[in-house]
């Protein structure tokens, strides 16, 4: 199945993952703490029985590394596999802020590199999709439509960061960069605001999992952006423990941002 089908089989899973985090999300808020500390509901685990259930029907032949399922860490990374978040900004989903910052993620990783990503914001209604030789789309429920990254530099350039893990050195890093102007905002939604030309750069300097950022990643390269390890080397996937050190996500290369 090549990645403009992949999208159209996964786009619908994705929206259905949706759905049941929404009928959660419309109860009192309940969670559990996971052996890391972070937060788990009973939504992550509906979206991920319907996304996996999906998978294991579309493409049984590619393994899939999700969040939930502890399993699956301790597998080393095959070339070609899956990455999935079920609910991604876990935290925000608590909040109930109104905000809708959290996602479904799902992503195809080949060679190293995110090659396929579908997010979607269920509390927004809004699915993004991107992938090599296809490009990116966001989609609010009239059609998917073209979205591309936008060329901005210096003091016009606008930030995304981290709305519960904002930390002191991603606060020096935009000073040195000198800018001034940040948006809030959880989940893999700050990848998709950048590669939609809503913002240009997304610095994150404290832990990540390779299922918190390998969809909104290949959406923001399908759109034009580039995503690397902060002394600009190749951000890559299938890590040790499927763990990400800091990176920048950038709506242009860094030599002409």
């Amino acid at each position: 199945m090549n990645h403009r089908d992949l999208i159209a089989a996964l786009t619908p899973v994705a929206r259905q993952a949706g759905a049941r985090i929404m009928e959660i999300y419309r109860q009192p808020p309940e969670a559990e703490i996971k052996g890391d500390g972070s937060p788990v509901t009973a939504a992550d685990a509906a979206a991920e029985a319907v996304i996996l259930a999906a998978l294991a029907s579309i493409a049984p032949e590619i393994p899939v590394i999700s969040e939930e399922n502890a399993a699956s860490h301790a597998l080393a990374a095959p070339d070609r596999f899956f990455l999935v978040d079920p609910l991604d900004g876990t935290k925000e989903f608590l909040k109930r802020d109104g905000k809708g910052a959290f996602t479904v993620n799902i992503a195809l990783v080949e060679g190293g590199r995110p090659v396929m990503g579908v997010v979607y914001a269920p509390a927004l209604d809004r699915m993004f999709t991107g992938a090599d030789g296809v490009g990116a789309s966001e989609d609010r429920g009239t059609g998917p439509q073209p979205i591309a990254t936008r060329a901005a530099s210096g003091d016009q350039r606008v930030a995304v960061a981290s709305a519960s893990h904002r930390d002191a050195e991603t606060d020096a890093w935009l000073a040195a960069q000198g800018i001034a102007r940040t948006v809030s905002i959880g989940s893999s939604l700050k990848f998709c605001l950048v590669a939609a030309a809503e913002a240009d750069v997304y610095p994150r300097f404290g832990p990540t999992m390779e299922w918190d950022t390998a969809a909104g990643d290949a959406v923001l390269r399908a759109a034009g952006g580039t995503v690397r390890n902060p002394d600009g080397s190749p951000f890559l996937y299938g890590k040790r423990d499927y763990r990400n050190a800091a990176f920048v996500a950038h709506a242009q290369a860094p030599e002409t941002a």
